[in-house]
């Protein structure tokens, strides 16, 4: 009697491959966004010193911690979750007992993040996701029955590196992509439209008060009512329009404008502005607010708001100084360079 053949195995599966050595699309381009399948790529990436496509590593997170000194049974918000790099390592500190609310604009990136940190262990008794604006902290505090206030306040202003690294999303000029730097792209105009129906006097001052841009006038006069439908398009025109600039200075100029457009886009300093006047009510008394921002026009309306408070009477003490990354944390996250943090305690009631 012969023995049956053995029975085939599962076919072998051929681990995807990238069509070309240079893959146009972005998904395709970088191994980290398939870090399941790759799991070696994002501790190599991050010990080269970047950041992993589609991920954001969390800036100044120890100097935070040490700021906001969140304890078990507090509660805490994060005003702009992003990745939830700061947010994991504060629920963390919370626990046992305490809860974090969450709040972040962006309609694609919430939902990946929320199910980043359940699939961490931390469930609805303990993290809470919201889809607002910072500006909409103190509606979130009620509807998330937080009636009373948090214990404390956490507000990254800078971009995540998943809006970044996408070229769909339109905040980069690294790579082709609609000219849109929307937060939410559900919501406004993007800033394709915003650039096509500016006028150069108007966009000139939004270059000079949004990125300190010293050749707004010039810049202006290339690019207002002007259509560009995409990023790499916007950019090349403002290299054009600056030739006697070397290399390095028109590659600044790019960054200028693309932040400038980018804040005018999401109304960022109207949204700041109003978090700064919220955030005393949304306190509860002691309670601890920590704000990084990137860039002088977010930092000097934060210091403004946080002395005011000081003389007034609102707040106990604000930072004496702004604090900024270690040499060390620049060095393994370059992105971190420009990143500056102020503090604010509110007053405490006898």
């Amino acid at each position: 009697m012969t023995n049956p053949p053995d029975e085939p195995g599962p076919a072998h599966q051929r681990r995807p491959r990238y069509p070309g050595t240079h893959p146009r699309r972005f998904e395709q381009r970088y191994k980290e966004l398939a870090a399941d399948q790759y799991p070696e790529i994002v501790p190599h990436v991050l010990a080269k010193g970047l950041t992993p496509a589609g991920q954001h590593v969390p800036v100044m997170v120890d100097e935070i911690l040490e700021v906001l000194a969140p304890a078990p049974g507090e509660r805490a918000v994060d005003a702009t979750l992003g990745w939830g790099g700061h947010a994991g390592r504060l629920l963390e500190r919370l626990a046992p007992g305490g809860q974090l609310l969450g709040l972040d604009a962006d309609p694609i990136e919430l939902p990946r993040t929320e199910t980043r940190l359940r699939r961490l262990g931390f469930d609805e008794s303990r993290f809470i996701a919201r889809r607002t604006n910072f500006a909409g902290l103190y509606a979130a505090l009620i509807g998330a029955g937080w009636n009373d206030g948090t214990d404390m306040v956490l507000a990254d202003l800078g971009v995540s590196s998943m809006q970044i690294d996408n070229p769909a999303r339109g905040f980069t000029f690294g790579a082709q992509g609609p000219l849109d730097m929307r937060m939410n792209p559900n919501r406004g105009q993007p800033a394709s439209a915003l650039l096509s129906r500016l006028a150069p006097d108007r966009l000139a001052r939004l270059l000079a008060e949004h990125a300190d841009e010293e050749r707004a006038p010039e810049l202006a006069e290339a690019l207002a009512g002007r259509l560009f439908e995409e990023t790499t398009a916007l950019a090349d025109a403002i290299r054009s329009a600056l030739p006697r600039l070397g290399a390095e200075g028109r590659e600044d100029a790019v960054r200028r404008v693309f932040q400038a457009l980018r804040i005018a886009v999401n109304d960022e300093f109207t949204a700041l502005e109003a978090l700064l006047r919220h955030l005393p009510s949304c306190l509860n008394p002691g309670g601890v607010v920590a704000i990084l921002s990137f860039h002088s026009g977010e930092d000097r309306r934060v210091k403004q708001a946080f002395k005011s408070g000081l003389r007034d009477g609102t707040y106990d003490a604000i930072a004496d100084d702004v604090l900024r990354p270690s040499p060390a944390e620049c060095r393994a996250n370059p992105r971190a360079k420009a990143a500056k943090l102020r503090w604010a305690c509110r007053h405490s009631q006898e």
